[in-house]
Parts: structure tokens; sequence; C-alpha cells
């Protein structure tokens, strides 16, 4: 009998391999590891509790699982969802600003038709609730409400109360395009279907509680000194980047009737001084003066004072 030979722990390394994740630097990442975590705990044991809201109340077997905490912009968050879905709206005191909790109005219906003692048909309407389906429905909302409010009770006191309720996402402006939202996502599972259910929460208020939450304790020397030399070597190694940089002349200023009637052989005027050296930039930004020149077969740049006319 041949035993197979436990994998080293090098081995086990190589096999975990994850794809790498486009970062775009116009819009860097608030959403830290550490909020993350913080999050992914108050969030986890409010499934928890969601699975016995929703088993209790429509008295069949549900399941609620935490699947996902990214930061996305309220647009990006609206196009996500469906043309038809069911968004409560609740005011998420202290923190400003509005909060949303929404499901697929598929699975409002047939917790709804739960409770009122259906079987939870696979064939649900699709329209907006009636009076008393309005009823029902928000009552399971705001038990779900109380318990997000007591499982992020260590993170922010919140004492969210419903104020409206829209079937259709692009309706519901309650904060800007471009604005930062925290969305988590959970895999709401009723009779074997799978539903999609999200909680949107403003970053703009959430990020001072996630901050206090998450304030480091006393530094011991030790690391004061690990941080003292993490700070020099990365200032080192800063200085060692290569930057693009520009010698030009000055901009001169042309209407486009003239740039547009150029022809070879024309003579453009420009605005730079013959005695004024040349600008040196990086980014755009002037940081020095050059004389044009010539070393060998390339051509250089002579560094020199900065003009009077600058300095005044």
């Amino acid at each position: 009998m041949t035993v197979a030979t436990p994998p080293t722990p090098r081995q086990r390394r190589r096999t975990r391999t994850s794809e790498p994740v486009p970062y775009d630097f116009r819009r860097p990442i608030q959403l830290s590891r550490e909020h993350s975590r913080t999050l992914q705990l108050g969030f986890d044991g409010f499934a928890r509790q969601a699975t016995t809201v929703f088993t209790s109340s429509l008295r069949t077997v549900c399941s609620v699982t935490l699947a996902d905490i990214e930061q996305r912009t309220y647009a990006e968050y609206v196009d996500s969802l469906g043309q038809s879905t069911y968004m409560t709206l609740f005011s998420a005191e202290p923190m400003p600003g509005v909060g949303m909790i929404e499901m697929p109005l598929f699975a409002i219906f047939s917790s709804v038709d739960h409770m009122l003692g259906g079987p939870g048909s696979a064939t649900q309407p699709d329209r907006p609730l009636t009076e008393i389906e309005s009823g029902v429905a928000r009552g399971l909302v705001e038990r779900l409400l109380s318990e997000m409010r007591y499982y992020l009770a260590p993170v922010v006191p919140l004492e969210p109360t419903v104020t409206g309720v829209e079937y259709n996402p692009q309706f519901a402006q309650v904060a800007g395009t471009a604005d930062v939202m925290v969305v988590v996502t959970f895999e709401l599972k009723i009779d074997e279907r799978d539903h999609r259910m999200t909680v949107c929460l403003p970053f703009s208020g959430l990020l001072p509680h996630l901050t206090s939450v998450n304030q480091a304790g006393p530094v011991s020397d030790r690391e004061r000194t690990q941080r003292a030399m993490s700070a020099q070597l990365l200032q080192q190694q800063f200085g060692k980047v290569p930057v693009q940089v520009g010698v030009r002349l000055r901009p001169t200023m042309l209407s486009p009737d003239t740039i547009s009637a150029l022809q070879p052989g024309d003579v453009v005027r420009l605005s730079h001084a013959a005695a004024l050296p040349l600008d040196v930039t990086v980014a755009g930004e002037t940081f020095a003066h050059a004389t044009a020149g010539a070393r060998g077969q390339r051509l250089a740049a002579l560094i020199v004072d900065t003009p009077k006319e600058n300095n005044a």
C-alpha cells in the first residue's frame, strides 16, 4: 500500500494562487483591511441572526451568509441592482446620510407569501406591494434592522428608522453618483432558491467610527524604532525612483486660426526671450533652469541659476 506524503508548507503556499486585482490610482481604496475585518465581525453576527429571523418569520428553512464587503460609488451600487427591487431607506443616526437594505422583489413576495400562510410558489408577481403586503414586509425589514443595530453596536450605535421604500433604484437619489458607499452583500436562500441581499451605508459617516474602533494601542520603543527605520528606508527608496524630466521653452500663445494656417517654412515667433534659460520640468512643474548644449553625440542641458525675474 502506498502512503501519500502530505504536502510541505512551501508546496501548499505554491498552490494558493489568486487573481490580481486592478488598482485605480484615481480612486484610492480607503476601506482598509482592519476596517473590513471590523465590519466583517459585525455583519457575520448579523447574518447568523438574520437566518433565525427569516426562518422563524417564514416558517421554512432559510439561510443568510455574508458574501462580500466592498467600497463602491453610489452609481456603481445602483447599476449593480435590478430594474425592479425592494429597497428600504432608513436613517442611520448618528451617522449622517441614509442607509439602504435591498432585496429582490421576488424574494420579498416569496417572504410575504410564506408569512401570510402561502407556499411561497416559484411564480411571483412583478409589481409594487399592496398596502397589506407592504405592512407585512415592513415588519420583516424592521426586525432585520433591529438585529443589525445590535451587531453593529461595537462599531457605531445605530438607531435605524425606516424612512421610505423604492422599487426602482434609479429613483432612490439618496446620495451623489460619486459618493463612496460601503456595500455589504449577503447570500439569502429561501426554499432552496438563492437570492442576493445588500446593505448600503455611507462611507463618510462610517469612517470616523471605524477609525475610532481600530485606533492602535500604546507603541513600544521597539515598534517606534522599526517605524522610524521604515520611514527612513522609504525616503531613501523614493530618491531612487526614476522620473521623466523635460527641458522646454516657455509656452507661446497662438490663436486656433494661426495654428491651422501654419505651412512648411512659416516662422513662429516665440515668447521665450533669447537671453532666458530653458525650463527644466517634472510633471509640468518647473524646478530648475538650464542652457542648451551638447555632450558627445547627444544634446545636453547645463543647469544654471534661476533668472532674477522668477525670484521676484
